[in-house]
């Protein structure tokens, strides 16, 4: 019998099973719908505390403003703080979006091409991440938005009989008090004492009978008092204390998390008082702004502290939180930040000594030096950008070009380094410098130039000449400040002799100081802010690839032919894709010559490598005789003569045959006013012609190909020659 009844319960349980997995699978999940938002919606304008949107494409632009790194204040657009912190891309797409309390100090800081700004303060916050629904949360399908009639205002309508009916006896009253909890109660007694127009309700431990006030109140406010407080009422011995009405808020009817319910009906209030509908609403809500401060009452009795509703009369002036309503709608940062100096726009990375040979006090030391030139230095975007690099056994990147924006945020960075001791291994550093630091990920701009500033104690432990010069071969212009440096007795100790001189760009004084003690180093700041900030004499930001005005005299022949022609201005190409070109660095020019010559276009003609090659491409075939002689006197006039004086002057002529005039005292005269000339013979060219043309050394500087499709293996010889007699200049 036991077993039959076991048996009965387990089928009964496994069909209840099996009918409860059926129903399972037959209920589908709710598809969620995201609501789409523009760029410019800030996430204060939302009443919502969580919630999830789509933003458009385009929204990286600076005209949408974020205030804030990782946490964000709410007057910023959520699309635009959600690029900022990588979420998502121009292209838009779906974020999470979560308030949190206001706070100070928001940092701004330059991420995936957005400036987000530093504000010192502000009354809320929000946080972005991916937009995917977290686990138990129920995501509105719409917005409600604090500018359009709120959730508080809707809930409004759900009061019960009771609350309706205490109004109307206020109106009737002929006073202009507005209640802003439903279900508030008074005491007759508050008739005898003026108050300021706030109320509250009185809670107690012990109940006792009480009777509720139907008949008009005549409360008279205090013109001081504020809007929204938190103060001490005080109840006499004489009334008989009556238990509160516990009245909870309809937040379900507006879709407001408890938590910020109060932040709602704030926002709309300030909104209704603008539009001057502060009459028609009879009740309000309390407000997360009130105030810790008691407000003494005139009679005695038992104190208590409790947030407390607002009356208050059309008439008075709105709460003053530290910012009007015009305020919220536009507000602007309350400590300006300085975009930087102008005139002294370079890219700036400090290489400061870790070593434990340093010790901790004199770190310290050299921490408030970087704070100090930060400050001289006026960081800024449209200034110098900052980085630090810390070295010791091995470098290691503290912060890079774009992590900080301005003087302020980089000197409380700089403060909070700490000592990772080590060795002083100054050429490893500058390796890892030249291969890892002045990137465009980092924030390098390009346009500026790159400047290395190397803090050394003493001397370094490691060479560092083969580092250096592979630097500023990459344009990077390196300065040494070298403390306590090695005394006669220590010299012996020094791994490279005159290793600044090794290191520095240039040996003629500008690129290096020495300071005599740790306890001196201040003297030093302003002498070496005004020569990092002396473009005009950072000599290693001009390399062999864009320091030059190059000039090509082509042979347009009728021996060279219409397809060789072609072939000679594809190798003309070639060549000039190479270098960096602009109105600032190399510049490109072209003539054409036969018996006659004429300019295809001069060095301010283009300053983008795609017009160049486009010019290039253009060039029409001549045809005619040969007069390279008269070519070189010609591009001498009128196109040498108009390059700059911080430029090399190279010529790159290329022929196919004997001239019918002289060459050699028109290329005499090129290279006496300062031309490097290079010579391409081709087929029937003649060599003693080619070795004339050429600078010397003639071997380096004048090639011969058999034939035209053969000239593009010419091209990287041509670049290496330039490069290399660049690079074997004297640094003094």
């Amino acid at each position: 019998m036991k077993v039959s009844v076991i048996a009965v319960i387990l089928a009964l349980c496994l069909t209840c099973a099996s009918a409860a997995k059926e129903a399972t699978k037959k209920t589908k999940k709710p598809k969620l719908y995201v609501p789409q938002i523009d760029c410019d919606v800030k996430a204060g304008k939302i009443i919502n505390p969580e919630f999830i949107v789509k933003c458009p494409p385009g929204c990286q632009d600076v005209k949408y403003r974020v205030y804030g790194t990782d946490i964000y204040a709410s007057f910023s657009s959520m699309c635009g703080a959600a690029i900022h912190s990588g979420i998502i891309d121009n292209s838009g797409g779906k974020i999470l979006v979560q308030k949190v309390a206001g706070h100070s100090g928001y940092k701004g800081s330059f991420s995936n091409g957005i400036r987000s700004l530093s504000l010192p303060r502000w009354r809320e916050s929000f946080i972005v991440s991916e937009g995917k629904p977290r686990k138990g949360v129920i995501y509105p399908p719409t917005l409600e938005y604090s500018s359009s009639k709120s959730s508080t205002v809707k809930s409004e309508s759900r009061k019960s009989e009771q609350d309706i009916k205490f109004t109307k006896t206020i109106d009737t009253s002929n006073t202009s008090e507005k209640s802003s909890e439903p279900g508030e109660t008074f005491h007759k007694d508050y008739r005898t004492t003026p108050i300021p127009s706030l109320t509250t309700q009185v809670t107690t431990t012990t109940p006792a009978p009480t009777t509720a006030a139907t008949e008009p109140i005549n409360v008279t406010p205090k013109p001081t008092a504020p809007l929204m407080t938190t103060r001490t009422t005080t109840t006499t011995a004489a009334v008989k204390p009556r238990p509160p009405v516990h009245r909870v808020r309809d937040i379900g009817s507006s879709g407001v998390h408890p938590a910020y319910s109060s932040v709602a009906a704030a926002a709309s209030r300030q909104i209704q008082a603008a539009q001057g509908r502060g009459q028609n609403q009879a009740l309000r809500g309390t407000s997360t702004y009130a105030s810790n401060r008691n407000v003494p009452r005139a009679t005695t009795g038992l104190q208590r502290q409790e947030p407390v509703a607002a009356f208050r009369k059309p008439a008075e002036p709105p709460l003053n939180l530290g910012f009007s309503s015009k305020e919220e709608l536009n507000p602007k940062p309350l400590e300006p930040v300085s975009q930087g100096n102008p005139n002294c726009k370079v890219d700036l990375s400090f290489l400061i000594d870790g070593s434990w040979s340093i010790g901790k006090r004199r770190f310290q030391i050299q921490k408030q030096f970087l704070s100090d030139v930060s400050q001289a230095l006026d960081i800024g975007i449209a200034g110098p950008l900052m980085g630090i690099i810390q070295y010791g056994d091995d470098p290691s990147t503290e912060f890079n070009l774009k992590t900080y924006a301005n003087s302020r945020d980089l000197r409380n960075a700089i403060e909070k380094i700490s000592q990772k001791g080590g060795l002083s291994n100054v050429g490893r550093a500058l390796s890892f410098v030249n291969k890892n630091f002045f990137l465009d990920a980092n924030g390098n701009r390009g346009g500026a130039p790159n400047v290395a500033i190397v803090m050394v104690d003493g001397w370094p432990t490691d060479k560092v000449e083969e580092a250096s010069r592979l630097a500023r071969e990459s344009g990077i212009n390196i300065f040494f400040v070298t403390i306590e440096a090695a005394d006669e007795n220590e010299k012996q100790n020094v791994i490279e002799p005159n290793f600044v001189d090794k290191a520095v760009c240039r040996t003629n004084g500008f690129y290096s100081i020495n300071v005599p003690s740790w306890f001196s180093l201040h003297k030093v700041v302003q002498l070496l802010v005004k020569r990092v900030c002396d473009t005009d004499r950072l000599a290693c930001s001009k390399t062999c690839l864009n320091s030059a005005d190059i000039g090509f005299v082509i042979d347009g022949s009728s021996s060279v032919g219409t397809g060789n022609f072609r072939t000679l201005l594809q190798f003309v190409a070639n060549i000039s894709k190479e270098f960096e070109i602009s109105d600032t660095d190399t510049r490109i020019g072209a003539v054409q010559y036969t018996y006659e010559q004429r300019l295809e276009f001069g060095f301010d003609k283009y300053s983008t490598k795609q017009d160049v090659l486009n010019a290039i491409k253009r060039i029409n075939y001549w045809s005619g005789g040969t007069s390279t002689g008269e070519a070189i006197n010609y591009a001498s006039e009128h196109l040498f003569s108009k390059s700059k004086p911080n430029k090399r002057k190279i010529m790159i002529l290329i022929t196919d045959g004997r001239s019918y005039d002289d060459v050699q005292v028109p290329a005499m005269t090129a290279h006496q006013n300062g031309v490097i000339a290079y010579s391409i013979g081709i087929a029937w060219a003649a060599q003693d012609e080619l070795e004339a043309i050429a600078t010397d050394p003639d071997k380096e500087h004048s090639f011969f190909v058999d034939e035209f499709d053969n000239l593009y293996k010419f091209v990287p010889k041509i670049i290496q020659n330039i490069c290399t007699e660049f690079n074997s200049q004297p640094r003094n």
